[in-house]
């Protein structure tokens, strides 16, 4: 009973309470405004009134024609078109409210303006470390792949004169983390999907404190629908007393808008310009396993050292501008030399978001990108297996041409509907000659690639409509790297603790299957 009370009266359900209400209301002044209207012209008009109901009848399906021909004919994805037509025409006229509202996941005039600024902003920091001739020399078949990046997403260099790192777990990203956090002179950033109140966090804050004191610059940046529940709605405030500064991504008030899609899903945390971190770990407990809703939590990161930090302090930057509605300048923050490492491969941090703010869905063509051009294998981890036609397509493809297509998956999930739908797509996968794997140990965070010893991806893009379509997702591209060898042996020991899913295995029962089918036609839509 008292869960059920912390349920009631948390915040997000206050809000989500708040927004369902006052949609019901507007819904109640549309069926009120119609019948007025109704009432108005038969009184005035009653030798039409046997007519006017037809009228407005008629007058409904015209919307509601007009709104399922915009469905058909939107840039949008085929996957979501099915599900936002079912909704226009069995829902009608309230269907394509819905639709307004909740289908759009366009950022507002005012930021896509802005962010533009902040792109021509960070350009003139956004140089190459080698020609294109060069990279091509480097990298071989994948430098199309990051000349696409370069192009394609708000000036995505890719650096040499990197030196990385890889975790394959929380517990020594954690004490890496703090260890690069007590050395820090200058400045620390950090943009985070989740902070939560226990050690992970509160260890990390009492640095940043004493940091603070010692006169080195603290800024922080963390969602807020992420961080429901797990802080205070005002936590910013509190940060911002012990001289962090502070800011809350894309507040959640009661309004019915399409703006809440819009999540930064990001995990960045940049040292003096001179050391960067990204993956999927967040500042929780249950990331460093010391609390264990779900079984082990496994997760990744990696850590950079060197130029391609440079990378990581633009996207932090023009984000956090984004959301302060500044537009400062970024070079007292880019270091202008940095320490030689030798036999280091490439790296390309990239970034990720809604568009228009990135012209194309780049995070799944870097995705595809990779599948297509595998020889040998192609690994992947991802806590999440809700792909579209595409994706499914490209997996496909690849194991046709004997690629050795890995995918891993939890065993245990962390929410009922996403595992569902995840293992609505083995059956698929497996008949076409792709391996499945459920870490039976917890459940899986990780969000990885790793293809035929050479190219390998580490961040927070998972493999769903959430990372693919509307958040602000950030990734390393690693060519030839340390943490490209680290990653494999990772692969290799999680493969040795995982399950190997069968077709039978993704039967399962019949109603079971049925509901994972019906649940797929609406996956797009959330």
């Amino acid at each position: 009973m008292k869960r059920y009370f912390k349920i009631i009266f948390s915040r997000f359900f206050i809000i989500a309470m708040t927004i369902i209400l006052t949609f019901a209301v507007n819904a109640l002044i549309v069926i009120f405004a119609f019948y007025l209207a109704e009432e108005t012209l038969a009184a005035y008009f009653p030798a039409a009134s046997p007519y006017v109901h037809l009228l407005f009848w008629v007058a409904q399906w015209v919307v509601v024609l007009i709104t399922a021909l915009s469905v058909v004919n939107r840039d949008m994805l085929p996957e979501t078109k099915l599900p936002w037509l079912l909704c226009v025409v069995v829902l009608n006229v309230f269907g394509v409210a819905i639709y307004i509202v909740f289908s759009y996941n366009r950022p507002s005039k005012r930021q896509r303006k802005r962010y533009a600024l902040l792109n021509e902003r960070s350009r003139p920091f956004a140089h190459r470390s080698f020609s294109k001739g060069a990279l091509a020399g480097r990298m071989g078949r994948w430098a199309p792949l990051s000349e696409e990046l370069y192009l394609g997403n708000a000036n995505a260099v890719a650096y040499s004169n990197t030196k990385t790192e890889y975790f394959p777990s929380g517990e020594p990203f954690y004490t890496r983390l703090l260890e690069d956090l007590a050395e820090a002179k200058e400045y620390i950033f950090l943009e985070y999907f989740i902070l939560a109140r226990g050690k992970m966090w509160y260890t990390v804050l009492d640095l940043l404190k004493e940091k603070a004191k010692e006169g080195v610059e603290v800024r922080v940046m963390y969602d807020d629908i992420g961080c429901m529940g797990k802080v205070r709605a005002g936590y910013y405030k509190e940060l911002r007393k012990a001289g962090i500064a502070c800011v809350k991504f894309n507040p959640l008030v009661p309004v019915v808008t399409n703006l809440h899609n819009n999540r930064d899903h990001r995990k960045i945390a940049v040292i003096d310009g001179k050391v960067g971190y990204t993956g999927g770990i967040n500042l929780a407990d249950e990331y460093i396993n010391v609390e264990q809703p779900f079984g082990v939590w496994k997760d990744t990161a990696v850590r950079l050292e060197g130029e391609g930090v440079k990378g990581l302090i633009l996207m932090f930057l023009r984000l956090y501008n984004l959301a302060t509605k500044q537009a400062e300048d970024f070079s007292p923050y880019l270091p202008q030399t940095y320490e030689t490492f030798e036999g280091e491969g490439i790296v390309q941090p990239y970034g990720d978001g809604p568009r228009p703010l990135y012209g194309r869905h780049l995070a799944e063509d870097v995705y595809i990108g990779i599948l297509s051009q595998a020889k040998r294998y192609v690994w992947i981890m991802t806590p999440y297996l809700i792909i579209d036609y595409r994706m499914r397509a490209a997996m496909l493809s690849a194991s046709a041409r004997g690629v050795d297509v890995r995918i891993v998956t939890p065993h245990i999930p962390d929410k009922k509907i996403p595992f569902a739908l995840t293992r609505s797509n083995y059956m698929a996968l497996i008949r076409g000659g792709v391996k499945i794997y459920e870490y039976t140990p917890g459940f899986l965070h990780a969000k990885s690639f790793l293809c035929d010893d050479e190219i390998a991806v580490v961040g927070t893009i998972n493999l769903d409509y959430r990372s693919l379509l509307h958040h602000f997702e950030d990734a390393v591209l690693m060519y030839k790297t340390s943490a490209n060898r680290e990653l494999k042996e990772d692969y290799l020991r999680t493969f040795g603790e995982s399950r190997l899913q069968t077709e039978e295995d993704a039967k399962r029962s019949v109603v079971w299957r049925g509901i994972c089918e019906l649940a797929k036609v609406f996956a797009p839509m959330f």
